[in-house]
């Protein structure tokens, strides 16, 4: 039987015009982006009710899923302990609650033998997230900080979604907050030596994060003090305690160029010191190694350098390493007896350990790096906050392999695995993950990592589903997620497209994949999909793509540039209104965007250039995928805006067939950029995205 569907919402059109560079565009959905008008509410929450309607056949299956999510999670659970001062830290979580706890026990010696859902002897509860979380549709912690003598616990808590944090600073042994004065700020808390004086950052209007300030604990927020101002309105700025403590590192950065400075927090209401000046086009990052810094630049290197500074004089950088051939030194970590550098090599991540003298030197001809073998293994530094420790901390993953927490000893180089992340009723064996390379159309390789089941025969029937992001020099490294069994588990093959624009093989990959060359990564990931076809590893007419946020732009695009190669399209969060934004200076982050996507403001060029892939202003009249675009109205990074501008275009322009491929839209009322808060109602919506998927796909049914 024929199933009835809804009439879909149809915004009215209201004609704003936009003239640019002699161009004039006329949008008659501008009017959507007032998120305190009554009528734009009710628009939402008829694209809710209407994606409800179009969905309510997957409700059993919606369910299903879920309770997969959490069959594939141990529920109650718990972190390994992280040894900071004379504590041992614990993160837990309990079945039912969506929020963890954190608590601490004293340190006797060995790292502690704890067990999922009993509580130690003498164990501490810091903050039960649960409990405060109660009454608030949305809670998300921007920050935990320990007191440096371990007697206060710092949070940054955000209750909206708009990524604006109220501190809280509480007294330990009473468990009595002393101080909630300081609200409306960004990432980043750290103590003085002293305790006397907490460090934090504010945003602008535009959401860039601009100041640093100092507040008093327990004093008035009138009288806390400006520390550092970024003025330069493509910079954002951020800072850390060193991990010997006695210095933050403050560090402002653009896409392309950085400065950072120094503060003693010895001294607290000291100046902030420059620790390497301002010169366009460097981009370095600076680590505190107690007697000397260490800098990673790519001044005169396009894979990244370490060099040396002496502290009094952070300017003179000694070069010591220059990274490979394939190679990208992404940045150093320094302890009083090593350094670890984290880099990429081959396309993947790994970490790699040099150990030091006694006089502090680096002896890099003792360098080892950290392998397992795997041919899709992600290797990266966990948790390593001591000064004096003498193994380092770090994490493995791959598509079939669970976070697994693991350490090396520096001095012996020997490992020793301390977690793998139990994941219920899943059987590696059953699956198997590979690296694939597809042929962009200039001929550039573009990497693909893959996993499917053991018995799904490559023989172009299988269903499939494919990532991507490709923006800003980010890597979307294999890793295991959970939720994905549930595709695997019914026949999908899945790949990431690690498409230019990204960071996967290095700098020169990025610098290809933004800019005036931004067109190469939606072109990579068609090329991607076509492979998957032409291989035999999917049936190309069961293709599925997601992406979100500048992935979103990747959705959009590729919908566009070619429509015929994907059967549904996941966009989430999506910057689908790219044009629109990077023209608006007033908008949150524009004039830092323009070293990733140019300046269309002022240069006709990229205005042109632009025009031409922004997904909303090149939709099509011809058959375009199933979309399923989900936003939140609180997202402060890509406004709620886009997608709902986006989705009515498709709705009035593509000519498929909607009954049965439906274009949807769901925007959280009460979120931001990372959807819903909580790890059950996570999973509900990734449910609902999934749900909708395999039914686009043909592939609901288990193996």
């Amino acid at each position: 039987m024929t199933r009835q569907h809804p009439n879909a919402p149809a915004p009215a059109r209201r004609p704003a015009e936009r003239t640019f560079h002699g161009d004039t565009v006329v949008d008659p959905y501008e009017w959507l982006r007032e998120k305190t008008d009554p009528e734009v509410i009710a628009h939402l929450e008829a694209e809710n009710a209407y994606a409800d309607a179009r969905t309510a056949h997957l409700e059993g299956l919606r369910s299903t899923l879920v309770d997969e999510f959490v069959g594939h999670t141990q529920e109650t659970d718990l972190s390994v302990p992280v040894r900071r001062g004379d504590w041992w830290y614990i993160t837990r979580t309990t079945a039912g609650h969506d929020y963890p706890m954190f608590t601490r026990v004293p340190d006797r010696g060995t790292l502690p033998r704890v067990e999922a859902g009993e509580m130690l002897e003498g164990e501490q509860v810091l903050l039960d997230a649960q409990a405060e979380a109660d009454g608030h549709e949305f809670y998300s912690l921007g920050g935990l900080l320990p007191s440096p003598d371990h007697t206060l616990f710092a949070s940054a808590v955000d209750t909206a979604g708009d990524e604006r944090f109220t501190l809280r600073v509480v007294e330990i042994a009473t468990g009595e907050a002393v101080d909630e004065s300081v609200t409306g700020t960004g990432y980043g808390i750290a103590f003085s030596t002293d305790q006397q004086w907490l460090f934090y950052a504010r945003v602008d209007e535009a959401w860039r994060q601009h100041q640093i300030w100092r507040h008093r604990i327990g004093g008035d927020p009138a009288e806390d003090v400006l520390v550092l101002e970024e003025p330069d309105e493509r910079f954002m700025i951020g800072f850390d305690r060193s991990r010997d403590g006695s210095a933050l590192v403050l560090q402002s950065g653009s896409t392309t160029t950085t400065e950072a400075w120094l503060l003693d927090l010895t001294d607290p209401t000291s100046a902030p010191v420059s620790a390497g000046g301002r010169r366009d086009g460097v981009d370095y990052t600076v680590e505190h190694a107690g007697d000397r810094l260490l800098v990673v630049h790519n001044d005169g290197h396009e894979g990244f350098a370490l060099a040396q500074a002496p502290l009094d004089a952070p300017e003179r950088w000694e070069e010591l390493l220059v990274a490979g051939e394939g190679e990208r030194l992404l940045g150093a970590e320094a302890f009083a007896g090593f350094v670890a550098l984290e880099l990429r090599a081959g396309g993947l991540a790994s970490v790699r350990l040099v150990p030091r003298a006694d006089d502090g030197t680096l002896l890099l001809e003792q360098a080892a790096d950290i392998t397992h073998g795997g041919e899709l293994d992600t290797v990266e530094l966990d948790a390593n906050p001591n000064w004096d420790q003498t193994a380092v901390r770090y994490q493995l993953t791959s598509m079939l392999t669970p976070t697994t927490v693991a350490e090396w000893d520096v001095a012996g180089g020997g490992t020793e695995i301390l977690r793998v992340t139990p994941v219920p009723n899943y059987d590696p064996s059953l699956y198997v993950e590979r690296r694939e390379w597809a042929t962009a159309a200039d001929g550039t390789a573009i990497p693909l990592s893959v996993v499917a089941r053991r018995e799904v025969p490559a023989d172009g029937t299988a269903p499939g589903y494919l990532y991507g992001y490709g923006s800003y020099e980010v890597s979307i490294d294999p890793s295991f997620v959970p939720t994905r069994l549930s595709l695997l588990d019914r026949g999908v093959v899945i790949a990431i497209a690690h498409v230019r624009g990204g960071g996967e093989m290095g700098r020169d990959w990025y610098e290809h994949g933004k800019l005036l060359e931004k067109k190469n990564s939606f072109s990579d990931f068609v090329a991607a999909a076509e492979h998957l076809g032409a291989s035999g590893l999917v049936d190309p007419a069961r293709l599925g793509a997601e992406g979100r946020s500048a992935g979103g732009l990747l959705m959009g695009a590729v919908a566009n540039l070619a429509p015929e190669r994907f059967r549904a399209i996941i966009a989430g969060v999506p910057f689908v209104d790219a044009l629109t934004t990077i023209l608006d200076p007033s908008l949150p982050l524009t004039v830092g965007e323009w070293e990733e996507w140019g300046d269309p403001l002022h240069d006709p060029q990229v205005y042109a250039y632009m025009k031409e892939y922004t997904p909303y202003e090149n939709v099509r009249a011809m058959e375009y995928p199933a979309i399923f675009a989900s936003t939140s109205l609180n997202d402060t990074r890509v406004f709620f805006v886009e997608p709902a501008k986006w989705v009515a275009r498709l709705r009035e322009t593509v000519t498929s067939d909607q009954a049965e491929r439906p274009i949807l839209f769901r925007c959280e009322m009460v979120a931001g950029h990372g959807g819903r808060s909580g790890r059950y109602r996570k999973w509900e919506q990734r449910a609902d995205e999934l749900a909708w998927l395999l039914d686009q796909l043909g592939a609901t049914e288990r193996l």
